[in-house]
């Protein structure tokens, strides 16, 4: 999930495309990198900080519910177990063991209110979810989430450079 070069062309492109938009939205490339570098700096993870915000010196995100950390556990789980076999539209609904199923079922019911707000002095910002796709039997991880919490600011910068 973190190699940008092993996804498709159009999620190469939608991920190009919302880095690029979001960057401009907040003032610019580098303030969106050193936002992104706040986040990874946050032990164990920036989620579940009870502030429910990191802040740069130019930037800042926001998130309207605390992240506990039974919670993080099972998404992070999700990520590292399909992070170099499939790419973002795998659907984590997709679960043999029934125990697992449950945990990832109350995992999604539970963060999916959860709306991430960025913004700068410069810019208009922007906003996102922890989840890209929402149906009965499919859920699928928002890639522009992943990004910003679980991959390295060279994926980000990648994603910039890519040529659509």
């Amino acid at each position: 999930m973190c190699n940008f070069n092993k996804h498709d062309e159009d999620t190469k492109a939608f991920i190009h495309l919302f880095m690029k938009k979001a960057s401009q939205n907040i003032g610019g490339v580098n303030f969106l990198l050193s936002l992104i570098e706040s986040i990874k700096e946050k032990k164990p993870n920036a989620l579940i900080l009870s502030e429910k915000q990191v802040k740069s010196k130019e930037a800042k995100i926001e998130w309207n519910k605390v992240v506990f950390k039974d919670k993080l556990d099972v998404l992070e789980e999700l990520i590292h177990s399909r992070r170099s076999t499939e790419g973002y539209n795998f659907n984590i609904l997709k679960e043999e063991n029934s125990k697992k199923a449950k945990k990832i079922l109350n995992m999604v019911k539970t963060l999916s209110p959860i709306e991430f707000v960025v913004s700068a002095d410069e810019g208009d910002g922007f906003t996102f979810k922890i989840f890209d796709k929402i149906e009965e039997d499919f859920v699928s991880i928002n890639p522009i989430f992943i990004a910003i919490f679980f991959c390295s600011s060279e994926f980000t910068k990648k994603a910039l450079k890519y040529e659509v």
